[in-house]
């Protein structure tokens, strides 16, 4: 298949392209700031948006909010413009979507939380669900954490290799995560699964609390965890961004597990040892 991502530079968008070229597939960049300028391809994987990990100034939010709604508007009207169209439009989202919703277990069927996160994920999906006007199949993959090399966890794995790790406010927020193989494997998975339609959320089928994350990591690395990150502490270094360390999200991934999908990396033991390992 010829394949077209935008954001193809990225933690993820890299580890995505490395698999899909293994596989045989063509892989076709896409940079949204050239207008952009879509390839005719098999399927179109939509990544790009601003970083979400920064203080949530004013202006940062408009920029994290304009990339998505304005980027995605900008890829859906690229495809209206394609002859022959592709088949399929994967595009990223987020389990923020939820925003905190506790104990509560989260399917796709569940309804939007409330939060700036959430409000970005509604205007972000429905934005590129315009595209099943064109004939398109749309999949909106909601990402949970992301465990790979790089991103999160490569930032966390030096704190806690000191002995300096620890858990974040109360512990008791649920951490929905997945392993970044899994995640790049769902995405090929969901580019030949014409059953797959609509929201799916990328997350392993067993979250954890940010007590036992934080208990996980640690003895993975065979180092002691004893700190403690008070949520005022989190609050005055991050500021609003700090809702996403703390909000509590226990999703499960119940579409991609009806569709067949079977995941490498269920469980985050056997997880964070393969991710330390490559370390």
């Amino acid at each position: 298949m010829k394949i077209a991502i935008t954001g193809a530079s990225g933690f993820i968008g890299r580890a995505l392209a490395a698999r899909l070229v293994a596989a045989g597939h063509s892989v076709l960049p896409v940079k949204l700031r050239q207008g952009p300028i879509m390839p005719v391809s098999d399927a179109v994987i939509h990544l790009a948006g601003e970083p979400v990990a920064q203080r949530w100034t004013a202006e940062a939010k408009r920029r994290i909010l304009q990339s998505r709604a304005e980027g995605t508007r900008k890829v859906v009207e690229a495809l209206g413009r394609l002859s022959p169209r592709p088949a399929t439009l994967i595009s990223a989202s987020a389990i923020g979507v939820y925003g905190a919703r506790g104990e509560k277990f989260l399917a796709e069927d569940s309804g939007p939380g409330s939060g700036f996160l959430a409000d970005v994920c509604v205007v972000w999906e429905r934005t590129a669900g315009v595209a099943n006007a064109l004939g398109i199949r749309v999949v909106i993959l909601r990402f949970g954490l992301v465990l790979g090399p790089r991103g999160v966890l490569g930032r966390m794995l030096p704190i806690f290799k000191l002995g300096a790790g620890g858990r974040l406010g109360s512990g008791r927020q649920w951490v929905s995560w997945i392993h970044i193989d899994d995640l790049t494997a769902l995405i090929e998975f969901a580019l030949g699964a014409k059953r797959l339609r609509g929201p799916v959320n990328a997350t392993a089928p067993n979250p954890v609390t940010n007590a036992e994350f934080t208990r996980t990591l640690a003895s993975t690395l065979h180092r002691p965890a004893f700190a403690t990150v008070p949520e005022f502490a989190l609050k005055l270094l991050f500021g609003e961004m700090a809702s996403v360390l703390l909000d509590s999200q226990r999703v499960l991934p119940k579409a991609a597990v009806a569709a067949g999908f079977e995941f490498k990396y269920p469980n985050l033991g056997p997880a964070l040892a393969d991710l330390v390992g490559r370390d």
